[in-house]
């Protein structure tokens, strides 16, 4: 289940940033300059979560291949 959560949350994390840009843009008058930067964190931000949601999935990778101590 939660890997369908996976496109909901690049879907949410781009358009809020891309929203939270405009809106400064708007109040700031600097279009699109901030738009682009709320793209590119939003962007930023959807990867890193989606690294983290997966992470679990993805086992572990470093210690394939060595023996384990006893």
């Amino acid at each position: 289940m939660r890997v369908v959560g996976v496109g909901f949350y690049i879907a949410g994390a781009i358009i809020l940033g891309v929203l939270g840009g405009r809106w400064l843009d708007s109040k700031l008058n600097s279009e699109p300059f901030l738009t682009v930067a709320g793209l590119i964190l939003g962007i930023i931000v959807a990867f890193y979560g989606v690294y983290n949601i997966l992470k679990p999935f993805m086992g572990d990778q470093n210690n394939k291949g060595k023996k384990e101590d006893s």
